[in-house]
C-alpha cells in the first residue's frame, strides 16, 4: 500500500518539474498531498542558503607597494583594489556623511555613564529605582493626601456619575469601534479626568496658577559611589506650578532615614539594562528656559498606551520614581547648586499612571542632593499600587454558552481611586 502512495505522488510531481520551470510551480507544488517532503521535487525551491563569505584579508608587507588597477580604471583579475583617499565635495552632503570615531568626538570622556530614559526597562524594578536615587519606600500614600481624598469639601458635585460618563466617554462614546484601542481611550480618559478636576478652579483660586506641560525634555545627572547616572529624554504631562508643593515628612521623619539601609540585588549590577555610553554631557536642564513663570514640577502623568514600549506594572512604577526623582533632582541643583547637601527645604514631586484602567500613584521627596554614599539622610518614596478605576468597559455583553458573563457597560467602578486622583491635583491648593 505505501509502495502504491509513492507511486501516485511521484507521477504527477514528475510532470510539473518538467514541464514547469518557472515560478508558478509554488503554488502548485503546495497542492500536492505531502509535496514538501518529495525531496527531488522540493529540493531546487527549498534549497540551504549559503554561508556568506569571510572578506579576504590583505596583507600589508612593510617596503612593498601593492600593483593595483588604478591606471586601467577597471577591474583586472591578479592586480590589487586600488584605496584613494576620501573625497572632500566642498560641502556638507546629508546623504554621504560619516561621522568620527566615538574617540574623536569631542563630548567622549572614559568614564561611563548610564543613563535611565522613558524606553528604559528596569530589571528589578522600583528596588533598584531606589537604590539609584537613594530612596527609601513607604506602601501607600501619605496621611495628609489621603485626609484630602476623604474630606466631602474637595468632591465635585455629582462626582460618581461625571466621572463614570467620562468613561463611557472614553471607552463606548467616542468611537463606533467594538473595542478601541489603547492609544485613543487611555489620553481620551487623563483629559476628561483632568477637566474634572479643573472645573473646581471657581471655589479653589489656586489652581488658575498651573499650567499644563507636554514634550518638555528633562536632563540631570549625579553620581552614585563610583558611577556617573543621567535621567534624560521626553516624559509625560507634568503639571507645573508657581508655587512649590508642601513638603509631606516632617524633620523627625527625615532624620530616621539615616538608620535605614538600602535595599541590595546582589549579585545583579544596579546598572543593568540602562543605556550605558561614553558620548555624554553632564547637563542638568529642568526642561524650561529661566524665569519660566510656572518653575515647579507638581504632578507628572505617565500614559501606558499601545503604541509605547510595553512595561510591567514593576517597571511603571520604577519609571515614575526616577522621572519624579530627575525633576526634583534637576529643580535641586537650579536653586542650591551642584555642591551635594542635605535640603533645608525638601522638593516634593507627584506622579500618576495608567494604562485606561489601572492607575499608579507615587510621590517623591527630595531630602538630599548627597548621593555619592549609602550613609546619611535619604529620600522618600510613597507608593500607591494597582488601582483600579473600573473593572469592565463593554459595548456588547460577553456571553460564554449562551450566560451573561459581563454585561454590556460600565461595571466595577471603584470611587475611592478617583478620590485619590481629585486628592494629587487638589494638594498645595486646598
Amino acid at each position: 500500500m505505501f509502495n502504491a502512495t509513492v507511486l501516485r505522488i511521484r507521477t504527477p510531481a514528475f510532470k510539473i518539474t518538467k514541464n514547469c520551470k518557472s515560478k508558478d510551480c509554488h503554488s502548485v507544488l503546495y497542492t500536492i498531498p505531502h509535496g514538501r517532503r518529495f525531496l527531488s521535487t522540493s529540493s531546487c525551491l527549498y534549497g540551504k542558503i549559503l554561508p556568506r563569505k569571510k572578506p579576504r584579508v590583505v596583507h600589508e608587507i612593510a617596503g612593498l607597494e601593492p600593483i593595483t588597477y588604478a591606471d586601467r580604471m577597471h577591474f583586472v583579475p591578479g592586480l590589487a583594489k586600488p584605496r584613494f583617499p576620501p573625497w572632500d565635495r566642498g560641502w556638507k552632503d546629508p546623504s554621504h556623511y560619516t561621522s568620527p570615531k566615538l574617540e574623536d568626538m569631542p563630548l567622549h570622556k572614559d568614564k561611563p555613564c548610564y543613563m535611565f530614559n522613558q524606553r528604559t526597562n528596569a530589571l528589578e524594578g522600583v528596588r533598584q529605582a531606589l537604590w539609584l536615587s537613594k530612596s527609601v519606600i513607604v506602601k501607600g500614600l501619605p496621611a495628609q493626601i489621603l485626609t484630602l481624598a476623604e474630606d466631602p469639601a474637595n468632591q465635585i458635585e455629582n462626582q460618581d456619575e461625571r466621572v463614570q460618563d467620562a468613561i463611557k466617554n472614553s471607552r463606548m462614546w467616542d468611537t463606533t469601534e467594538i473595542r478601541p484601542p489603547r492609544e485613543r481611550f487611555c489620553p481620551s480618559l487623563l483629559h476628561r479626568l483632568l477637566h474634572l478636576c479643573a472645573g473646581l478652579q471657581v471655589s479653589r483660586p489656586e489652581l488658575a496658577k498651573r499650567i499644563l506641560a507636554e514634550k518638555y525634555s528633562l536632563a540631570v545627572t549625579w553620581r552614585r559611589g563610583e558611577d556617573v547616572f543621567q535621567v534624560r529624554g521626553q516624559n509625560g504631562l507634568l503639571l507645573n506650578s508657581m508655587t512649590p508643593v508642601p513638603v509631606l515628612a516632617g524633620e523627625e521623619q527625615i532624620q530616621s532615614t539615616a538608620d535605614q539601609a538600602l535595599e541590595t540585588f546582589y549579585p545583579i549590577a544596579p546598572t543593568i539594562d540602562l543605556q550605558r555610553t561614553h558620548v555624554y554631557q553632564e547637563k542638568n536642564d529642568t526642561g524650561f528656559r529661566e524665569g519660566y513663570p510656572y518653575p515647579h514640577a507638581h504632578t507628572l502623568f505617565l500614559m501606558e498606551m499601545g503604541n509605547t514600549p510595553k512595561l510591567f506594572p514593576e517597571q511603571l512604577r520604577a519609571k515614575m520614581v526616577m522621572f519624579t526623582f530627575g525633576n526634583a533632582l534637576a529643580r535641586a541643583q537650579a536653586l542650591y547648586g551642584k555642591e551635594p547637601r542635605v535640603l533645608e527645604k525638601p522638593i516634593v514631586v507627584q506622579s500618576v499612571a495608567t494604562n485606561g484602567r489601572l492607575f499608579q500613584f507615587v510621590v517623591f521627596q527630595l531630602n538630599t542632593t548627597d548621593l555619592q554614599s549609602d550613609s546619611g539622610v535619604k529620600n522618600l518614596a510613597w507608593v500607591d499600587e494597582d488601582q483600579p478605576l473600573y473593572e469592565f468597559a463593554k459595548v456588547r455583553p460577553f456571553i460564554k454558552k449562551k450566560v451573561v458573563k459581563i454585561p454590556a457597560g460600565l461595571s466595577g467602578y471603584q470611587p475611592d481611586t478617583f478620590k485619590k486622583f481629585l486628592a494629587l491635583y487638589l494638594h498645595g491648593a486646598a
